[in-house]
């Protein structure tokens, strides 16, 4: 997978009705959508219809990868190794993370960075959750002061990941995707 990722971290098992919202969000944003098991989609989403309007000259249509997981919905294996590293997560955010969604896209434009975003927040309206998003550390001062941020993980004597991290809500991501030179880490 060659661009960026964020990650959702859920506090709970993710009802099925909400499931059901998302995959309808997704298929009306999507030129191409593919349900590969309840809750992993392949698709091809509009730019636009996340508020994209410059795709810098490429075809809106950018693939993307959209994986709910956990225990009794799939790749538990992938949860359970994604989550073996971090710190405990509840003094930050709230909650310890029992499910996540991940957020993949195909491709390393910029227009990518910014569906990755964007895609993220509108998720996150649909099924809850906060964004985990690795930084690089010029970013750092960036989001530090942005609406929605919940945490920050910028102390190297308690991060677990070789870069900074910032948690935050939709707001957060849609505030973010905003800034000039905007990019996320992949």
């Amino acid at each position: 997978m060659s661009g960026p990722v964020l990650v959702i971290e859920l506090a709970q098992p993710v009802p099925g009705i909400s499931i059901q919202r998302l995959r309808d969000l997704l298929v009306r944003s999507s030129s191409h959508f593919e349900e590969k098991r309840v809750g992993e989609y392949d698709l091809n989403i509009h730019a636009e219809s996340l508020g994209i309007a410059d795709t810098g000259g490429l075809d809106g249509r950018r693939p993307v990868m959209v994986s709910l997981m956990g225990p009794g919905v799939g790749d538990e294996d992938i949860f359970e190794a994604e989550h073996a590293d971090e710190v405990d997560q509840e003094p930050l955010i709230g909650f310890t993370p029992t499910h996540a969604v991940d957020v993949i896209a195909f491709c390393n434009r910029p227009v990518d960075h910014l569906v990755t975003a964007l895609l993220t927040a509108a998720v996150i309206d649909v099924i809850g959750g906060i964004a985990n998003a690795e930084l690089l550390e010029d970013q750092v001062p960036i989001v530090a002061g942005l609406p929605g941020i919940v945490a920050t993980m910028t102390d190297p004597a308690t991060m677990t990941d070789p870069w900074p991290a910032a948690y935050g809500s939709a707001q957060f991501l849609r505030a973010w995707a905003r800034q000039p030179g905007f990019r996320l880490l992949k």
